[in-house]
């Protein structure tokens, strides 16, 4: 219906509302719409805009009680802390292990060869770079204990670097003296 065509009524309220303003506006709002659908595709051509990737994101954090009795926080994933990371560079998803004599840490990195790989080892930080043309990863990994760093191992299989150390110190159990309660 034209709303120009309507017959005014001065009690309508409505048609004082949708009147000859409304469809004008109607009208230039139309308009506006048309020409932004026929200048995005220009403007994704000439480069003006840029797609961005930013996923997957992952994050989260593990709680074990310490020795002390106290819960101890990790936080795990590939956000950054500080500022932005490096353009290209990629944290690893990453799972450590820790059994009664040695710290297990999985990583996964593909599209890599071995070769690529630099694995270091220190008593409490297990650090991995990868740096190809095609593929950068970087992280430090934190380690639940101390380990011996001469005594690591490392696989890579199909994308999945195995990393094991043995602890350096076996924790004894603590056996307390049973106490009489008078």
């Amino acid at each position: 219906m034209d709303w120009k065509k309507k017959k005014k009524d001065e009690d309508d309220f409505f048609g004082d509302f949708f009147g000859e303003d409304f469809d004008e506006e109607m009208r230039r709002m139309r308009k506006h719409m048309e020409r932004l659908f026929r200048e995005i595709p220009k403007g994704i051509d000439s480069g003006e805009m840029e797609r961005k990737v930013y996923g997957p994101f992952v994050y989260g954090f593990s709680m074990k009680v310490g020795p002390d009795g106290k819960p101890q926080f990790r936080e795990f994933g590939n956000t950054p802390r500080k500022g932005i990371a490096e353009l290209g560079e990629r944290e690893p998803l990453t799972d450590v292990i820790e059994s009664e004599d040695s710290v297990s840490v999985t990583l996964e990195i593909p599209g890599v060869e071995k070769n690529d790989i630099d694995l270091a080892a220190r008593e409490d930080i297990l650090t991995i770079d990868v740096d190809t043309p095609k593929r950068k990863y970087h992280k430090d990994v934190e380690l639940p204990c101390k380990v011996i760093p001469d005594s690591t191992a490392a696989t890579y299989k199909n994308g999945i670097l195995d990393v094991v150390m043995k602890k350096t110190e076996k924790k004894e159990k603590k056996e307390g003296k049973r106490i009489e309660i008078k």
